[in-house]
């Protein structure tokens, strides 16, 4: 083949060449399972005193992170509960979470400086999805300030695109998924103690992302809930009082 023929060749092979294999992503099923969350509050409400009798609550801080463009208001049922269960419970203090900006962690680590300066001992950070990443990343920055971290179908591991929200949290944040405006390495484990809370029918995070890998956490626990169950359906809420007590012991 003379010369100009082989550069034509390479030319539209580089071009034809298949990319970077899509990433995988829940079934569309299940992702349409999480319009089941208000069910799953009415669940919540009915069996509040029983999921706050069924944890051993004790007096340790907890700070809730919200997951994207979710606020306090969000995760009302699972402070309340973890409250009445005796856990010092706190909601994050900023609102809506709009995806993270540079000053995120600082803004965090405020927080739980105010939280400190009551209780006087470490605080143990409960992340849902987006949430689970600020909580994971924070305990890397501040490791001294933390007794653990709990996160509730956070993507933490793999793809940070095997997911179905990644294009709306570049939409609403503005940042690319894999470059966030602070340092972060995702898959790197906090040195405090971690449990991972996943579900098979998470529908919007694949589980496997969520559940993570050996050495990227301490330990995970399956849950029977949907995505939007985790801070909502008794089976989360439960899930989070098991967590909680497997970094307790």
């Amino acid at each position: 083949m003379p010369p100009y023929a082989q550069s034509v060749s390479t030319f539209w092979k580089d071009r034809l060449a298949p990319g970077p294999r899509a990433a995988a992503l829940p079934p569309v099923q299940q992702l349409l399972g999480n319009l089941s969350v208000p069910f799953d509050l009415a669940r919540t409400k009915a069996q509040a005193a029983m999921l706050a009798d069924g944890m051993r609550g004790d007096g340790r801080s907890i700070l809730l992170i919200p997951g994207l463009l979710a606020s306090e208001q969000r995760m009302g049922w699972l402070r309340d509960i973890l409250a009445a269960a005796g856990y010092d419970a706190h909601d994050w203090g900023m609102g809506r979470n709009f995806g993270p900006k540079p000053d995120s962690l600082d803004r965090i680590d405020r927080c739980v400086d105010a939280i400190r300066e009551k209780s006087g001992g470490p605080v143990t950070l409960v992340g849902w999805s987006l949430g689970g990443l600020y909580a994971r990343e924070y305990a890397k920055f501040a490791c001294a300030k933390v007794g653990g971290v709990v996160t509730m179908g956070t993507p933490f591991s793999g793809d940070p695109r095997a997911n179905h929200a990644w294009r709306l949290y570049q939409l609403v944040s503005g940042f690319p998924v894999d470059r966030p405006p602070f340092p972060c390495t995702r898959e790197e484990k906090p040195p405090v103690p971690t449990v991972a809370l996943w579900s098979r029918r998470d529908g919007v995070i694949l589980p496997e992302c969520a559940r993570g890998r050996a050495g990227e956490r301490d330990r995970a626990i399956e849950v029977d809930c949907t995505h939007m169950g985790f801070a909502a359906a008794p089976e989360g809420i439960a899930a989070v009082g098991k967590a909680l007590e497997a970094i307790r012991s």
